[in-house]
């Protein structure tokens, strides 16, 4: 009897036959056979037909050598089959001789050094044409032993590691040095990553000939975990290693390493999607070429291996290095340069998700204006916090390698020049600024969080000024109110790389994002202004301690360890933080209520608190939506309906930046009943990303995976308000269009 499940197996006579005596109230799945995929289907179906008959001659014959005969006969008869049904002569040519002999080696006699010294054939004591696998066990073939006799009989080698060490590289060299010596080709691709890699096993490799070697100087995130070994041969046996060894002496030696050997007479499809993606990886830009001769190469490196020990307390000793852009960074700014020079647009946009380092761009922008123009730029950097303006001082400083560079206009910070000035757009208004400075005066306008431009208070600085380059930053162009911001840029993007980018990239990261059902029923509450009332929100999440306690519930139930939890809790209103903190410091849960009000001391030092763990939640409303980085925060809690895709990812991008021991953020979104309005589908849009099905298809399953272990699980009744939800809103847009229609039809107007 069948067993349920699922399945992969060609129907079979014996197998139709079995299914058709199956339960009638058994679900059956067949799908046709793809006429792409039928050569490796049946093939495969067919070499395993052809063991099982040949283990059954095998059986059937007492004497070893007359059952080998009668094996090599039978297939010999299959061979004859295919060639007669197929009218193919050679087919006959593929026929096995009778010798019953593997060819193992062909080497010349003649000119050749291995004649005169009559060296040792070296070959894998496992097989080079069957897949296996490597465990670690005593009682298998040892990984370090076979990868030398791999590199001694290969043509060209490529290794893909996330780090080496001396010690692993120092047992294998001598065979690496044969290997190249005798033409072998060798490309390798590591990282710098948490300087886990050695400089001496660099430079020495670097001293091999026929040698190409291509580093990640990213010493905080890399996108390469992988560990793989390519032993390429011109005779058609290729093999690759791929699994958990890194080139090191633990990985290669004694650690309990699981590895699979694939060989391209088996999995010829495995083996060529590795070869392909090592050239992407070797075409990536992320990777740089090292040569170990040229001295800004090994000083490069070497800084990347041993960062830590130039790190210092004191941020004003930064000014010393000579700071540069990551690749990703160098491809925007490479984008920025080609749009004012190639198509002659001097106003740009730049969009890049939260953690991707929009200043840092913007002052390597900067800097290289400034070095084109004889090292001389009026600079006016505006932005709406105080935070944010001393942050990006700071980071222009840093780069410029200039501790004296720029001044804040903002709060009681008064410049003693307008020559570089960090600005907030209520300073900007308030000391009316376009009044006293002529408009051509600033040669490099930055705009940070550009999506606010929109507003009125930013219409006199960007109606006033005539710089030569004008920069915009956002994470998120779009917004609620329908306004747009390309219109100051002829509704072009200079460069973009948005969140789900950024996190397939490793600058971001990952998250697990659950929506939990909430009993609130917002179904009812008034809308205005493309929202909820912000009151009667207040009131029906205030004093709600049935729906606290569920909040505290949910925590418990999704984080991993709630004493090492770091979060924030997005609320509506001062009233609802300070509810909530309360509630949760009577559960016996740390926390504290923050807002746009609170005083800078207070925020920081509520900062610090969590970093360190004194407290576990940070309650906030109007505050924490952008601008401030705390990257320790691995949870964030949306207690309240966020109706602006802009503010909704601003407050994701809180817990998105990457953290020492920060393996995910968590996500809890409180999903009720929501108003007919209230739109889900550009939420669950921006996190699905760009993809062939809508957000309805996602929902109706509850779970759907992002790119790099990214994923969204929807609880069961909060799935059910949503699809309610999206269909409400389908139903209401298709009402609309009929109406339309009808009263085209009545009247003859469009």
């Amino acid at each position: 009897m069948l067993k349920q499940g699922i399945y992969e197996q060609i129907i079979t006579q014996k197998l139709h036959q079995e299914l058709a005596n199956t339960d009638l109230d058994m679900e059956i799945g067949r799908i046709p056979i793809d006429v792409e995929e039928a050569r490796k289907m049946l093939s495969s179906y067919i070499s395993s037909v052809t063991r099982n008959a040949l283990k059954h001659v095998r059986d059937q014959e007492k004497n070893d050598q007359d059952a080998l005969l009668k094996q090599i006969e039978t297939c010999n008869e299959i061979i004859d089959t295919l060639s007669r049904n197929l009218d193919q002569q050679e087919f006959n040519s593929l026929k096995i001789s009778e010798e019953a002999e593997v060819l193992t080696h062909i080497y010349s006699r003649v000119n050749s050094v291995r004649s005169i010294q009559q060296q040792e054939v070296f070959r894998p004591v496992t097989p080079i044409s069957e897949s296996s696998l490597f465990t670690g066990s005593s009682y298998e073939p040892n990984m370090l032993g076979e990868l030398k006799k791999e590199i001694l009989s290969s043509d060209s080698i490529e290794m893909l590691v996330s780090f080496i060490k001396w010690s692993g590289l120092r047992i294998i060299l001598e065979e690496l040095k044969t290997f190249t010596e005798g033409g072998g080709k060798l490309r390798i691709i590591t990282t710098s990553y948490m300087e886990a890699t050695d400089y001496k096993a660099i430079q020495e490799l670097s001293k091999l000939s026929n040698t190409e070697i291509r580093i990640s100087y990213d010493v905080k995130r890399t996108r390469l975990h992988a560990k793989a070994y390519l032993f390429k041969r011109d005779t058609g046996f290729s093999t690759a290693y791929i699994g958990s060894s890194n080139l090191s002496n633990p990985a290669l030696t004694s650690g309990l390493e699981w590895n699979v050997k694939v060989t391209e007479k088996d999995s010829i499809d495995v083996l060529k999607k590795c070869e392909a993606t090592f050239e992407s990886y070797w075409n990536d830009k992320e990777f740089k070429a090292f040569n170990g001769k040229n001295e800004e190469d090994t000083h490069t490196l070497r800084m990347a291996l041993e960062r830590s020990k130039f790190e210092v307390a004191e941020s004003s000793v930064q000014y010393i290095f000579d700071i540069q852009p990551y690749y990703y960074q160098k491809e925007i700014l490479e984008k920025l340069e080609a749009e004012r020079d190639i198509h002659g647009r001097q106003k740009n946009l730049l969009v890049a998700a939260t953690g991707v380092g929009k200043t840092v761009i913007s002052a390597f922008d900067y800097k290289r204006f400034r070095k084109a123009n004889g090292g001389k730029a009026k600079l006016l950097f505006v932005a709406h916090r105080e935070e944010i303006l001393k942050q990006s001082m700071d980071t222009f400083r840093a780069i410029l390698r200039d501790p004296n560079f720029g001044e804040m206009l903002v709060g009681t910070h008064q410049p003693s020049s307008l020559d570089h000035v960090f600005v907030s757009i209520q300073s900007f208004n308030s000391k009316q600024l376009h009044t006293h400075i002529e408009n051509d005066y600033y040669d490099f306008i930055i705009v940070d969080e550009f999506h606010h431009a929109a507003a009125d208070s930013y219409q006199k600085l960007l109606n006033h000024f005539h710089p030569r380059i004008l920069l915009g930053l956002t994470a998120t162009p779009e917004r609620m109110d329908g306004k747009s911001v390309l219109t100051y840029f002829d509704d072009h993007i200079a460069a973009e790389m948005r969140l789900t980018e950024a996190i397939n990239q490793k600058l971001l990261s990952p998250f697990q994002y659950f929506c939990v059902t909430d009993t609130v029923d917002l179904s009812h509450l008034k809308w205005s202004r493309g929202g909820y009332d912000t009151k009667q929100l207040e009131n029906v999440y205030t004093s709600n301690d049935l729906r606290s306690s569920q909040i505290i519930q949910s925590v418990e139930k999704y984080v991993t360890d709630l004493g090492d939890v770091k979060g924030l809790g997005f609320c509506v209103s001062i009233a609802h933080a300070q509810y909530m903190a309360d509630f949760f410091n009577q559960s016996g849960i740390p926390s504290i209520a923050l807002h746009g009000g609170s005083d800078k001391t207070t925020r920081m030092e509520a900062q610090q608190l969590l970093v360190r763990g004194d407290i576990k939640f940070i309650f906030v409303v109007d505050l924490y939506n952008e601008g401030i980085d705390i990257p320790e925060i691995n949870t964030v809690l949306s207690l309240r309906p966020t109706e602006s895709l802009t503010v909704f990812l601003q407050q994701l991008g809180r817990g998105l930046r990457l953290a020492e021991d920060k393996e995910c953020l968590t996500v809890l979104d409180f999903v009720g009943q929501a108003h007919q309005n209230y739109s889900y589908d550009e939420k669950l849009r921006a996190l699905i990303g760009k993809s062939k099905h809508s957000v309805q298809h996602y929902v109706e399953k509850g779970f759907f995976n992002l790119p790099k272990g990214c994923f969204v699980q929807l609880e069961k009744q909060a799935k059910e308000y949503i699809l309610r939800n999206i269909k409400s809103s389908a139903n209401t847009k298709a009402n609309i269009i009929s109406k339309l229609k009808t009263f085209e039809q009545a009247t003859g107007l469009p």
